[in-house]
């Protein structure tokens, strides 16, 4: 076996410079157990080599996305060429083993079918290292692969018998009967449960070792930071993501936090839907609600309708020292942005200061494709025309070209809030139009929803025999005389 080390430094760890890294779909019964499937043979994809990276790098999630899942692996790296390879000497074929983390992007999962190119091929989401094992001085079934997320062990399982679906032995062979396997070729083969979603800050270790022969590939080390979201729509599908990749990132519904969103009864909606915010805050008041309304929100698109249940989010005062600590990376604007669900209305809580941005046009997109219900801030908005023009309300006290940190520091998200004077928690429902915004306790909307289109009706048939050239007074409000014609054609129309 020769060395031919590159100088490189994404192929610092490795004994010979790679032609092809090919990555095992599905190989640990751990693995298969969490996705409910138990593939029959192996399949494969491909990973191109610029993928590759030192431990120690960075792994960027581009700006906009959501799902950026770490696969911890065992990397075997050929050491001799082999083609149609029996499985009883496939292994003689392998020279080193490391470990491996095979990053990938869900966000652009759905339109691959299962080649993860543009999931799994981008730059830096392949790390490998940071030292090697003989492959002589180790059996394939004594093998241990362990990941750590920021501290914690999230992974651990072993090549022993039972917990692979097909040994490394068939996986070689396997692959030599359709493939040369060339020196230096890396086979990633498959990660166990365990994998999941890292988010910028987050910190990801993974190491592969054979315990009995106390042989070890040393940490392999990543670290994730926010990327650019350059994607051109002109050039291909834009990144998307469903539950259903959720779950699959994440690796589970509850990890994914796909319990049922606090959705409003599709009748109550469209109840609440059809009050007017003035009708609504009426009734409000008439059952002791009096402190309801986000004072100084508008719609930015005029006639928008806003109907949903609050998701709140706090901003503190600019102070300096704590928005370097608490406004970079992945801070609380971004991850309420990025956990909103449908039907939720996002609040937040910026103390009446409109001389800066709360949001802008990034930020508004994402609360759209995750289905929200739309945008209420006591505070000023960035690129207003075009958020206006989204297809999402948003309410607010008007444009401002100021970024966030002028004066706000992104603290807290799902706390109770007050914003515009009202107090707001997690749950309230959140109605608004174009006389502005009121916050309505969960358990009296029913009862005020149903009370204002009640009075509507009432206030259509005055405003009718007002039009009919009646007085106002005794009409409004009536008295009984007018009460009884009412209730009278009430009836008939019924």
């Amino acid at each position: 076996m020769t060395n031919d080390r590159s100088p490189d430094p994404r192929f610092a760890a490795l004994p010979l410079r790679p032609g092809k890294i090919i990555a095992v779909h599905l190989s640990y019964v751990s693995r298969s157990d969490q996705r409910g499937r138990r593939p029959k043979h192996p399949s494969y994809f491909l990973k191109p080599t610029s993928s590759l990276a030192a431990s120690g790098s960075a792994v960027a999630r581009p700006a906009g996305t959501e799902l950026l899942a770490f696969e911890g692996e065992i990397a075997l790296i050929v050491g001799t060429a082999g083609a149609h390879l029996a499985p009883e000497n496939a292994w003689d074929h392998i020279g080193w083993v490391t470990a491996a983390n095979d990053w990938g992007l869900y966000d652009l999962r759905t339109n691959d079918k299962g080649s993860n190119l543009r999931n799994k091929g981008r730059d830096g989401y392949t790390p490998i290292g940071p030292e090697t094992i003989d492959a002589r001085s180790v059996s394939p079934g004594d093998l241990r692969v362990r990941t750590w997320k920021n501290g914690d062990l999230v992974q651990d399982d072993t090549t022993a018998d039972g917990h692979l679906i097909f040994g490394f032995e068939q996986l070689i062979a396997d692959l030599s009967q359709h493939v040369t396997l060339e020196p230096g070729d890396i086979i990633l083969t498959g990660t166990p449960a365990g994998s999941s979603v890292a988010e910028p800050g987050d910190e990801i270790e993974v190491e592969v070792d054979a315990p009995a022969a106390g042989l070890t590939s040393g940490v392999l080390a990543s670290r994730v930071v926010e990327g650019e979201g350059d994607f051109d729509p002109e050039l291909g599908s834009l990144p998307s993501v469903d539950d259903t990749q959720r779950e699959e990132a994440w690796g589970s519904r509850e990890a994914a936090g796909l319990e049922d969103a606090p959705v409003l009864d599709a009748d109550l909606r469209a109840k609440l839907e059809a009050c007017p915010v003035a009708g609504l805050s009426q009734q409000l008041r008439k059952r002791g609600i009096r402190s309801c309304f986000i004072d100084g929100v508008l719609p930015l698109a005029a006639g928008d309708k806003i109907v949903g249940v609050a998701k709140t989010l706090r901003f503190v005062p600019l102070r300096e020292d704590l928005f370097s600590s608490h406004g970079g990376g992945y801070n609380a604007q971004k991850q309420c942005f990025d956990s909103v669900r449908p039907g939720e209305v996002i609040v937040i809580e910026a103390r009446g200061e409109r001389q800066t941005g709360t949001l802008g046009d990034i930020l508004a997109l994402r609360a759209q494709a995750r289905g929200a219900a739309g945008i209420v801030t006591d505070g000023g908005v960035r690129d207003s025309d075009l958020v206006a023009g989204f297809d999402l309300p948003v309410f607010a006290q008007g444009g401002h070209p100021a970024v966030l940190g002028r004066r706000h520091v992104p603290w807290e998200h799902g706390v109770t809030i007050a914003c515009g004077g009202a107090t707001v928690q997690p749950g309230d429902i959140i109605v608004g139009d174009s006389d502005g915004v009121v916050v309505v306790p969960a358990h009296l909307a029913t009862e005020a929803a149903e009370a204002t289109l009640a009075q509507e009706d009432e206030d259509d048939w005055i405003a009718a025999q007002v039009t009919a050239g009646a007085a106002i007074e005794g009409l409004f409000p009536m008295n009984a005389e007018w009460r009884a014609r009412y209730e009278s054609e009430r009836r008939d129309r019924s």
